[in-house]
């Protein structure tokens, strides 16, 4: 079987990539909900991703794909933190609302 790259095409990851990270970058600019933001920057890092995937495929690197490995370990810690947060936040002012966290100024 074929390179799937080369019957795909390069150009069609770049484009999938490029609309999955409008969509994250819509979703963190718009929305004012903390879970929306989280979801949308997870959005925009696999794109970015796919991109490196993609690229190590294209030039027969691996470096690309190992990268994406530590990638995805740190989205995931970064996801666990970031809920942590956003339920002790919760906790104490009963909702999760970005506007109504500005007054939380030190």
């Amino acid at each position: 079987m074929e390179n799937i790259l080369q019957e795909i095409g390069i150009d069609n990851y770049i484009y999938l990539a490029t609309l999955l990270f409008c969509i994250g970058i819509f979703g963190v600019l718009y929305r004012r909900n903390a879970i929306v933001m989280f979801m949308s920057i997870e959005i925009m890092l696999n794109a970015v991703n796919l991109l490196l995937v993609a690229f190590s495929t294209y030039h027969q690197d691996a470096a690309g794909q190992v990268f994406v490995f530590f990638s995805m370990a740190v989205a995931a810690a970064e996801v666990a933190v970031g809920l942590a947060i956003l339920v002790a936040v919760f906790r104490n002012h009963n909702g999760i609302d970005i506007d109504n966290l500005k007054n939380l100024k030190g």
